[in-house]
């Protein structure tokens, strides 16, 4: 990692890269939050914005957010000799490309989903994670697939790709409920409130590990996560955290990372 680090600063001080502020205005505010040319909101540190839990990929443990999506950054944070400042927020905001265009923060890691119209506001990274969906029902629910929900209520997270998948999917009499967050989610189905959960596999297997609910049915959309930034002005990060993404993989870092959180 040392001397990779080292190889790419040499070559942002030659210019090789290209790496320039990009963000305008006076010499102070260029010179505030660069490292290397990454025009930083932060002087010194890469500020992740994320909704916070949405376990594994990000959730609190001990008083520290963790998770495959923050592990991640950290590395990648490391890599670019930053620290790593965590922001939660909402992921609707998030995913819309909001919350990153008022300055929040630089990078949004949250299992985002790349899909053209997030594309329209956002620039995204290099894929770094195949999703699947999935249905999560309790353990003695009838309901055995997307068709069974004629009738019955299934929760969302509202500006998801499983809303999006779920509204264009189940029968046309299913009440489709919207919550802001998983964990609005799975108070529901354990509540009783409603009858299914529709959202990624990873977030849904966790909720099976009581033995209380289980997967009743997966759906291959072909999805891909990647982490979000600023429409415009972020191409020399996006190229920086790409540039470590691949580092992590060489290096098997990023494996080491993926099996601690989605090894069988």
């Amino acid at each position: 990692m040392s001397s990779k680090k080292t190889a790419m600063l040499a070559a942002l001080a030659a210019g090789t890269l290209a790496l320039s502020a990009c963000g305008g205005g006076s010499d102070e505010a260029g010179d505030s939050g660069e490292a290397g040319g990454l025009n930083l909101v932060k002087d010194g540190a890469l500020t992740v914005c994320s909704d916070i839990p949405y376990p594994p990929f990000e959730f609190e443990e001990n008083g520290e957010y963790t998770g495959f999506d923050i592990d991640l950054m950290r590395e990648i944070a490391t890599g670019l000799d930053l620290e790593l400042d965590v922001q939660d927020v909402g992921f609707d905001g998030l995913q819309s490309g909001a919350v990153i265009a008022a300055g929040q923060c630089d990078v949004g890691a949250s299992a985002i989903t790349i899909t053209e119209e997030r594309a329209e506001n956002l620039t995204f990274s290099e894929p770094y994670y195949d999703s699947l969906q999935s249905l999560l029902v309790p353990a003695d629910s009838d309901v055995a697939s997307i068709d069974d929900l004629a009738g019955k209520s299934v929760g969302v997270q509202q500006g998801t790709t499983g809303e999006t998948y779920t509204r264009e999917n189940v029968p046309a009499d299913t009440k489709v409920v919207a919550f802001p967050s998983d964990a609005e989610m799975y108070a529901a189905i354990q509540a009783g409130n409603v009858d299914a959960l529709l959202q990624d596999l990873p977030v849904n297997i966790g909720h099976t590990e009581e033995g209380a609910f289980t997967i009743a049915e997966e759906y291959k959309t072909d999805e891909q996560y990647g982490f979000a930034f600023a429409k415009e002005g972020s191409e020399d990060l996006v190229s920086a955290v790409d540039e470590q993404l691949s580092t992590l993989r060489d290096n098997g870092r990023y494996q080491e990372i993926y099996d601690t959180y989605f090894a069988e």
